[in-house]
């Protein structure tokens, strides 16, 4: 069973590459992930998995012609590359692994689990969803409205979005695992504070330039040909680096109730 579900992980992984959802890396880097995931959890670990990446891409090609506009602002594109994959589920994948080396307690390691695919889930979700919102988003701290898809901005309908993502994880998680209801809330409240952090990485270290020729705040150092400036001359991380530090956050902090 071990072999036929590593070899269904890299069956999966090649379609993903092929109908242009990851990059080649990301390709390689999903298959590293499902199959720690799968050695850890068994099926019910992949197919949690599967929840988060089947709904991400699917909310992801929601109204994507709406959302080409914000390719603009973003750095990177709608293919996910390896460094993307290990940035939602590298915590997962060191968790599955980290599980066969301690066995003293395997509910609390598919706990959390469970809330680091929540964490993804729940900031995957209030984007996609999010950048949806009629109205301009404002930034968490100091509730200035910007442009859509800036990083550290939140919406009323993202923030549902984030809240609807961190509970169908739960939710999903405690069938999968049998896990009790305490635990499912323990999933959901700690799934949508990960993307709580993320947003507020978002606007305070995530590293974003201000087009010289278009002053349009962008995550691209290059823009309309030129170089940007640093809107924040204390910023250093990238949004990949953001949303694994968010994740890294909100599962080490769920141990102090676990």
């Amino acid at each position: 069973m071990m072999v036929l579900g590593i070899l269904f992980i890299l069956f999966l992984s090649f379609v993903a590459w092929k109908s242009k959802t990851l990059t080649k890396s990301g390709m390689i880097g999903a298959m590293f992930v499902g199959s720690a995931i799968h050695i850890g959890f068994s099926w019910e670990g992949l197919l949690l998995l599967g929840c988060f990446f089947v709904t991400s891409n699917m909310w992801g090609k929601i109204k994507s012609k709406r959302k080409d506009s914000l390719q603009d602002m973003l750095k990177k594109q709608d293919q996910r590359d390896i460094i993307q994959v290990f940035a939602n589920g590298g915590v997962p994948a060191f968790i599955a692994v980290f599980s066969l080396v301690d066995t003293s307690n395997s509910i609390i390691y598919t706990v959390l689990f469970s809330i680091s695919l929540a964490a993804a889930n729940s900031d995957t979700w209030a984007s996609e969803i999010g950048t949806l919102s009629k109205g301009q988003p404002r930034l968490l701290l100091t509730l200035k409205k910007v442009e859509r898809g800036t990083s550290g901005a939140v919406s009323i309908l993202g923030t549902f979005a984030a809240i609807a993502g961190a509970c169908f994880i739960a939710i999903v998680a405690v069938y999968m695992f049998d896990l009790s209801m305490r635990n499912l809330f323990v999933i959901g409240l700690f799934g949508f504070l990960g993307n709580i952090f993320d947003t507020i990485l978002g606007q305070t270290v995530q590293v974003k330039y201000k087009c010289s020729a278009c002053h349009k705040v962008t995550e691209k150092d290059i823009h309309c040909q030129q170089h940007g400036l640093k809107t924040n001359s204390f910023s250093f991380l990238d949004n990949d680096a953001v949303n694994i530090l968010s994740i890294v956050l909100t599962t080490c902090l769920s141990l102090l109730i676990l």
